[in-house]
């Protein structure tokens, strides 16, 4: 018992003194032999006198093959000395990732950039995988200026500086902000030499907005305005770029105090609007492809860059109140005329219908042939009748033209909507597109033909109708009447019951009424 209490008291003393000088602690990276391999567990031999096991897992790569054989040498993590069954607990994957935090924590202590990858966003930044490593990029420390958009910063392999480091905590708070800094320092300098109104330049799309795109041009920001972008019209700049584009452009202006610069995509191509007149002169028909509806007209594209607009007003003859979606399809090619073209304001006025007949000219011509037409009536007003003639054009036949009997609305009651009925063209005004008709124009005129047999002061036998106080009513044939203004009363006296009487013919008044008097 004696021998036993003192091997034992030896051997506590021994082993005290080998964990004082390997310093054994949980954590801790040793080295150890690989003594036995089985399916799922690879024992290791560190020096310690308890079993020490590793998953096999730990020990497979990508290809899920085993790295390790027996007899190698290959360092540790210390999990746990005793697990409570005797057991030692080691880790070979952490060995891995120890090495990482170690690289990480001599990046921070001597100010070194570390590669990484933005892998996905969280509250207030984004995920940052550093060698493995999780690691947080904060929103404001992304760029030099604050910026919405990212996606075209993702799966890029991008630097960054890292400003905190908490192994316990397993926080790494990283920045590109401080990387971005640095390099534009040195790349600003050297851009700002080279910068000149005038030259031609590489940049990279980094934000947009409604009125155009902010351009990285080596470490300087330029605006190219939604303006000069292209010489056509467009309503987004995403229409012509995308954020992460990289574009060759030309410096239109550079302030040197405030390091402003703007910048231009047009400007490399030639202006389609150079010599536009000759191209297009006013009243020539050409071709063209709807771009663009809208509720006031439709957009034609002529060529790149010239967009003329046809309003609805120019779309169609006998309608004014066009819908375009109705009457027309994008990207449907077309014969438009050139109406006026403004330079300074870069507008194109076209027109559709003017590539067509214009009615009212049709029915002008056919009125210097005094042609008759023929037409159903759609109205009736107070004023007159409103004829149906062909493609929807309306012509109106007056009130004073309907009967060459005195003007009386009662003349109008004889006709029905929907009735044909036969005119002849009057006049016709095209640039008020008004046409005029006429149906007593198809009958004779009997008080025409009443002046070419009588002149003034011809005699004329007539009948009397009527005999009033100072007038007498005179019938004159083919439905004329006369009158015979009477003074005195001993002339009144010689016409009473008689009913043929020899007059002289006096003169006419405008409501065609024959004024007569004694022979």
């Amino acid at each position: 018992m004696l021998f036993s209490y003192i091997m034992i008291k030896k051997f506590n003393k021994i082993f005290k003194k080998v964990f004082k000088k390997i310093n054994i602690k949980p954590g801790l990276l040793i080295k150890g032999y690989v003594i036995s391999i089985s399916k799922e567990l690879v024992f290791i031999d560190v020096g310690l006198k308890s079993l020490a096991t590793i998953l096999i897992k730990e020990f497979k790569n990508k290809k899920k093959k085993i790295d390790i054989k027996l007899g190698d040498k290959i360092d540790v993590i210390l999990e746990c000395i005793d697990n409570g069954f005797g057991k030692t607990i080691l880790s070979y994957e952490k060995v891995e990732h120890n090495k990482e935090w170690l690289i990480l924590k001599n990046a921070l202590k001597n100010s070194i950039s570390m590669f990484g990858f933005i892998n996905g966003r969280t509250k207030g930044g984004f995920n940052i995988k550093l060698n493995n490593i999780k690691a947080f990029l904060p929103g404001s420390l992304v760029d030099i200026k604050p910026v919405k958009d990212i996606t075209y910063l993702e799966g890029k392999k991008l630097e960054f500086k890292i400003i905190k480091l908490d192994k316990k905590r397993n926080n790494i708070v990283v920045s590109r902000k401080a990387v971005i800094k640095l390099e534009y320092n040195s790349i600003k300098k050297k851009t700002i030499k080279l910068i000149k109104e005038g030259v031609i330049i590489k940049g990279v799309v980094k934000n947009l907005t409604d009125y155009g795109a902010f351009i990285n041009i080596g470490g300087l920001d330029g605006l190219l305005h939604i303006t000069d972008m292209s010489w056509k019209r467009i309503r987004h700049p995403s229409d012509i770029v995308n954020i992460g584009d990289v574009i060759i452009l030309k410096i239109i202006k550079f302030n040197s105090l405030n390091k402003r610069i703007s910048l231009g995509l047009k400007q490399r191509s030639l202006d389609p609007w150079n010599n536009i007149i000759i191209r297009y002169p006013k009243g020539s028909i050409t071709k063209g492809r709807v771009s663009n509806l809208t509720n006031y007209g439709c957009f034609v594209k002529l060529e790149d860059g010239v967009e003329g607009l046809v309003h609805t007003s120019e779309m169609e003859w006998k309608k004014k109140n066009i819908n375009p979606y109705k009457f027309i399809k994008i990207n449907k090619q077309i014969n438009v005329m050139i109406l006026n073209i403004d330079t300074k304001k870069r507008r194109i006025s076209l027109g559709i219908k003017q590539c067509k007949i214009n009615p009212w000219k049709f029915f002008h011509i056919k009125k210097e042939t005094k042609c008759y037409v023929n037409g159903i009536i759609k109205s009736i007003t107070d004023f007159g009748i409103f004829v149906g003639l062909f493609d929807g054009i309306d012509g109106l036949i007056h009130l004073t033209d309907i009967s060459w009997d005195i003007i009386n609305k009662k003349n109008i009651n004889k006709y029905k909507k929907g009735d044909k009925i036969k005119s002849i063209i009057l006049q016709v005004n095209v640039i008020r597109e008004r046409i005029s008709l006429g149906i007593k124009q198809l009958n004779i005129n009997n008080f025409s033909k009443f002046l070419t047999i009588y002149k003034k002061n011809n005699f004329i036998y007539c009948k009397i109708i009527l005999i009033k106080k100072k007038k007498i009513k005179i019938n004159l044939g083919n439905k004329l009447i006369g009158y015979l203004n009477i003074i005195k009363n001993n002339i009144f006296n010689l016409f009473n019951n008689k009913k043929i009487i020899k007059l002289n013919f006096l003169k006419i008044l405008k409501k065609k009424i024959v004024i007569l008097t004694l022979f």
